[in-house]
């Protein structure tokens, strides 16, 4: 009852004149004083997008709007234009959040783009993947069983994009560029006589996974201590790059019975993930 009654004080008439104090003897308001106090990253801006910091409309900010609600904050809060470290870091938590909403887009858009064997493009990252993953081994022709040898189910991995679309064949390149000795020797332990996966199956499921934590806003933290400033289509490959190498270490360790348990331990690492995620600090990259 008594908690009850100090909450009600508190919000009600305290805290209010406890803000005009502060503000009396720092010449600071409470925004100020929250960016002073914080690290940059994901805990700043974080906490102008929602709570009892958050700047109006912050969240629906787009990137051309930046410079003006920055302008236009400042002069709410009767903040002086020659503060320029405090304009600095509200640009970037500003920017942050609208480069979030327009990661998601650029992916989803990828997303929705259905692997096309008549595009010349596709089929040329196709071929690549099987160059980057097999440089020893000729691809015999276009429509082949030699496909499952990376972990495709039939003679035409086309038919294994229709979830993820072109998002996932870009994923598998990607890794398989960037990372390639890691991406190889992933292959390599896929083809375990007990312990083996579909290397392109699982690596297409990791790309709806990263899809999907995007998509909820799980990202947040890890994007937000990544980048200062817009976050790109890069940083999202990034992280799935850290799907692929930690889910393969993961399933080792967990040493399931058999394939037929995948989806039971996909949940698993899944929860591994978002648990990480929830640390305001977080950073999940192999870059780290």
């Amino acid at each position: 009852m008594l908690v009850c009654l100090w909450g009600f004080l508190y919000s009600k008439y305290l805290r209010f004149w406890l803000k005009w104090l502060l503000r009396l003897l720092t010449r600071k308001c409470e925004l100020q004083r929250v960016f002073d106090g914080s690290q940059p990253g994901a805990r700043r801006t974080l906490g102008i997008g929602n709570g009892r910091n958050a700047i109006p409309n912050a969240v629906h900010v787009e990137e051309a709007e930046v410079e003006n609600c920055v302008r236009d904050v400042m002069k709410e809060k009767q903040i002086e234009q020659k503060d320029t470290g405090f304009k600095t870091n509200l640009r970037i938590s500003l920017l942050q959040i609208s480069g979030y909403k327009k990661l998601y887009l650029n992916v989803e858009n990828l997303r929705k783009v259905p692997y096309d064997s008549d595009n010349e493009e596709h089929e040329e990252q196709l071929i690549e993947l099987w160059n980057l993953l097999m440089p020893q081994e000729h691809l015999k022709a276009r429509i082949t069983k030699q496909w499952c040898d990376i972990g495709f189910q039939g003679e035409d991995p086309k038919t294994d994009f229709r979830g993820m679309g072109l998002l996932g064949l870009v994923n598998l390149v990607y890794f398989s560029k960037h990372y390639t000795d890691e991406a190889r020797q992933i292959l390599s332990h896929s083809n375990h006589p007990k312990l083996g996966y579909s290397y392109a199956i699982v690596g297409i499921n990791l790309t709806e996974m990263a899809y999907s934590l995007l998509k909820n806003g799980a990202l947040k933290s890890h994007l937000y201590n990544v980048v200062s400033g817009l976050p790109q289509m890069e940083h999202f490959h990034q992280f799935y790059c850290y799907l692929v190498y930690e889910f393969d270490k993961f399933w080792f360790e967990e040493e399931p019975e058999s394939i037929m348990h995948f989806n039971q331990y996909r949940e698993k690492f899944h929860e591994k993930i978002k648990g990480l995620l929830l640390d305001c600090d977080v950073i999940l990259t192999l870059q780290n």
